[in-house]
């Protein structure tokens, strides 16, 4: 971190007071409510905190981007001394990508589709690089190499679906750094990506930043993250900042309660049989004047003291909480609902397994549309469902993982080998022997919000798949296990007449659940159920699916890249790459012994939630190869560090490490 004279760290970017509202005047939401953070140069601030609470919308303040019914009412926002509220929107547009960048956190909305790459960076050069303006390409290349895009040559005139979504983030980087900014704001600059290319993104930001000396406001749920990237932390709660630390206290000892329970929330494999705790109920509503605690109505630690006033902030500005109460006294206890049994260790039979599945999409070229060759999203792959049992399928996004799981429940047709399911093969059936049988199975989608009907009342919704299956009865048994369905996933029962815009998304995400529970499945492919969701949220809903599992005896498919979740939820794990399951085996002996060199990858690449705790990522070049053109021998091996000439020839059998432990991969050829 740089230090001017005597010692003094410079001040890059002040912000004092920073009030935004949204909606109304007259009863407006107080999205920002008297924010105050100071960023240094060389420095990274974190901010962390659920949806709702407030992070982006700082940023979009700074940026002067707010959307149109949104406005700064009050405070002051200085970069290197310079006021940017103050700034007509001429002058401003010149600070904007110029003293301050930002990162934003889905590329591909970001990115104009119809723009090759190079000339989006080019129009960042041009207008805040006055050297280079004239002639920006060199600059553009040169930004490419930076930022790591390998061949940047050929890069500079792909267009953004052409590229994979880490690529897509470093074209964001490149144009964000193409005015060499003092600020980079980088608003869940990882949240959708894989973990291997996200310990990329995290590198290349700590490189740069070593680089140029910029200040980094990074925006992130994800603890992880935090312990990796931040020099100091802040948590946002409804608008406010409540807590402000150096990473290291932070992590041995949060303060705020709300903070402490964000840590008690976070999954992993110590917690399994106990349960995860939640934080109850939800962030209020901001489009009201608070005189109390915030977040009284969601503390176990609230005393009457904190209904009669609001709290003041205790400690050094940049290093308090607020909170009436002292450290000492804060005293958190575990949710005492949320244990869980552990899974039988006899797994039986299988209830649903796959042999050689093949999923291939033809690829069609010129006006007769003639199939030129074939994705192989699916090649060869073998696994087995277990009677209440969770198997994880991991690996990065492209590798087939939600194909594999519409392929067993026959939502995609297999191009070859054959899905058995309780003794019939799933792949021969057609027509009304298949429907009868598809109540057996069920899927709950990434995003809940896009699989459900925004036109549905909630009710609707739920009781669709009883209707199509023509087992709903008459309108009040239909009413009757509608509403038990809702009590099961903990909604309430005045959810029935409401619409899904009207949920957050955990709530969203426990509809979901409801409607995919309503035909008393067996089996549920649960794919990235929790991946867009805020750590207390996909507390309650893990803790949700764990016991439903119990009670139901369902077997879960959970499709995911969260390892933490894995560790907590699963019995089993696959790993998944370019169309095969490279390594299977009991959760902790492929998490605690990863075998393939490609597991040890994934695994090394997940950013751990303490930053004494630095791990040695193994840096994975490029970017996995197309499904269409997979390479010879192994498909792993261009990118594997301990490849063999035999890995490139021929593709590794399987070898048998430990009873249901097994790997694909030529060094361990010697052990069969």
């Amino acid at each position: 971190m740089s230090e001017g004279p005597a010692g003094v760290q410079e001040t890059v970017l002040e912000v004092s007071g920073l009030c935004t509202e949204l909606g109304p005047q007259d009863k407006p939401v107080r999205a920002v409510d008297g924010v105050d953070l100071h960023l240094h140069r060389g420095e990274t601030f974190v901010l962390v905190g659920e949806s709702g609470c407030g992070k982006s919308m700082i940023a979009l303040s700074l940026m002067r981007l707010l959307p149109s019914t949104g406005r700064v009412v009050q405070g002051e926002v200085r970069l290197q001394g310079r006021s940017l509220l103050d700034l007509p929107e001429v002058e401003m547009r010149r600070e904007r990508g110029g003293g301050i960048g930002m990162i934003f956190q889905e590329p591909m909305t970001s990115l104009n589709p119809v723009m090759s790459v190079g000339k989006q960076v080019a129009e960042a050069v041009e207008l805040h690089d006055p050297a280079h303006a004239a002639s920006p390409r060199a600059r553009v290349l040169e930004l490419f190499r930076q930022v790591g895009i390998p061949d940047p040559e050929r890069r500079i005139d792909e267009y953004p679906h052409q590229l994979s979504g880490g690529m897509k983030q470093r074209v964001m980087i490149a144009m964000a750094l193409a005015g060499r900014p003092g600020v980079l704001i980088a608003d869940e600059p990882t949240t959708a990506l894989d973990v291997t290319i996200q310990a990329q993104v995290l590198q290349l930001l700590r490189d740069l930043q070593a680089e140029t000396g910029m200040g980094i406001l990074l925006i992130t749920h994800d603890l992880g993250v935090v312990a990796e990237m931040a020099d100091r932390v802040g948590v946002m709660y409804a608008g406010q900042l409540v807590e402000t630390a150096a990473v290291g206290s932070f992590f041995k000892q949060p303060r705020h309660p709300y903070s402490r329970k964000l840590f008690r929330s976070l999954p992993d494999a110590g917690k399994r049989e106990l349960g995860l705790d939640i934080i109850k109920g939800m962030v209020p509503p901001l489009n009201q004047a608070f005189d109390l605690c915030r977040f009284r109505d969601r503390c176990e630690a609230a005393q009457a003291v904190c209904g009669e006033r609001l709290p003041p902030w205790q400690g050094d500005p940049q290093d308090g909480y607020r909170c009436h109460l002292a450290v000492d006294r804060i005293e958190l206890q575990a949710s005492e609902s949320a244990r869980h049994a552990p899974a039988a260790a006899d797994a039986g039979q299988p209830l649903m397994a796959a042999s050689d599945l093949r999923v291939h999409f033809p690829i069609r070229k010129g006006v007769l549309r003639r199939t030129v060759g074939f994705v192989k999203a699916v090649d060869g792959l073998d696994l087995a469902l277990y009677p209440g049992r969770t198997l994880a399928l991991v690996g990065e996004s492209g590798c087939g993982k939600t194909t594999v799981g519409k392929a067993l429940l026959q939502l995609l047709r297999a191009s070859g080998g054959r899905v058995d399911y309780d003794g019939a093969n799933l792949t021969q059936l057609r027509g009304e022997s298949l429907r009868r049988l598809r109540r057996e199975f069920q899927i709950i989608f990434q995003d809940p919000a896009s699989s459900m009907n925004p036109r549905m009342l909630v009710g609707d919704i739920v009781a669709e798949g009883l209707r199509a299956q023509g087992i709903a009865g008459d309108r009040r048994a239909e009413q009757a296990r509608v509403l038990q369905l809702l009590d099961q996933v903990g909604l309430p029962a005045s959810s029935v007449g409401r619409y899904p815009h009207e949920f957050s998304g955990g709530q969203r995400q426990r509809i979901a659940i409801a409607r995919a529970l309503a035909v008393k499945p067996r089996l549920v492919v649960c794919d990235e159920p929790t991946s867009a969701l805020d750590v207390s949220v996909q507390a309650q809903v893990l803790n949700l699916l764990k016991t439903l599992q119990a009670e139901l005896d369902l077997s879960y498919l959970f499709i995911t890249h969260n390892i933490s979740v894995v560790a907590y939820l699963a019995d089993e794990v696959a790993v998944m790459y370019l169309g095969r399951i490279v390594e299977r085996g009991p959760v902790e002996r492929v998490l605690n012994a990863p075998a393939h060199p490609y597991t040890q990858a994934l695994l090394a690449s997940v950013p751990v939630p303490d930053p004494d705790d630095r791990r040695e990522v193994l840096r994975l070049e490029g970017d996995m190869p197309s499904p269409a053109n997979p390479p010879t021998g192994c498909h792993f091996h261009e990118r594997c560090p301990r490849a063999e000439a035999r890995c490139r020839r021929e593709y590794p059998a399987r070898f048998e490490l430990e009873p249901q432990h097994e790997v694909s991969c030529w060094l361990y050829a010697q052990r069969d």
